[in-house]
């Protein structure tokens, strides 16, 4: 289970993600509002902690931003206790929860896990474009009679694609999912995954392709397999 935690303070969202890691949980962090968004418009995590006094955007502007467009991935407000106003806004707004600052360990995981509960029974768990399916449990690629298992930076890269089809995507913002921050030297990593991932969809027969936007990213698109 992925989870992302948006605060700006460093200390607090880095001890809120030993706390989840000791749990077994995925975790991101962000540490402003725009960060934040880019992050949660992936679709690829299953709750969002959110701190509501963010600097860039605040956590109100992120959730209104976040519910317009059709996403609805459990959100948990993190707020100070004069915040109360801002709490009733984001409830009303569609935020899923808020939590008072300092939190115990506990109520904080106990709040999680009764939110990806009841998230969880209507989530969907394959993924599909075309004749290919994503089978996101398995991490397992197919279509008709063909099946291919994905690396988990594999897996990752076309979950995104997936969830954002016919969308370019920006080279930094795959990379900033995929990997995290990372030296130039290193930059070259993404496109070698790409390669994989077209060398699978070619093995597949699929009648999906991701397509390179020149300077800008990559998307995903349907095309003729023959």
């Amino acid at each position: 289970m992925r989870i992302l935690v948006v605060e700006d303070e460093k200390s607090i969202a880095e001890a809120i993600q030993a706390i989840l890691e000791s749990q077994q949980y995925n975790v991101d962090l962000a540490f402003d509002g725009e960060a934040g968004l880019d992050y949660i418009l992936t679709d690829l995590y299953d709750l969002v902690l959110l701190d509501i006094m963010l600097p860039k955007m605040d956590g109100v502007a992120v959730l209104k931003r976040v519910r317009q467009l059709g996403i609805e991935v459990p959100i948990i407000f993190l707020t100070a206790k004069s915040q109360l106003e801002e709490r009733v806004t984001g409830l009303d707004l569609g935020a899923d929860d808020y939590m008072t600052k300092p939190f115990e360990a506990e109520e904080l995981l106990a709040r999680i896990r009764v939110r990806t509960r009841q998230s969880s029974a209507g989530k969907v768990n394959h993924l599909k474009l075309g004749k290919v399916v994503l089978d996101v449990d398995q991490r397992k690629l197919s279509t008709t009679g063909h099946e291919v298992n994905l690396s988990n930076k594999e897996f990752l890269l076309m979950e995104t694609f997936l969830r954002n089809p016919h969308q370019i995507i920006p080279k930094n913002q795959l990379i900033l999912k995929v990997w995290g921050p990372m030296d130039d030297s290193d930059y070259n990593q993404l496109e070698v995954f790409i390669s994989f991932l077209r060398k699978k969809l070619r093995f597949l027969k699929a009648d999906i392709a991701i397509k390179t936007t020149k300077g800008i990213g990559y998307s995903l698109e349907e095309v003729d397999p023959s």
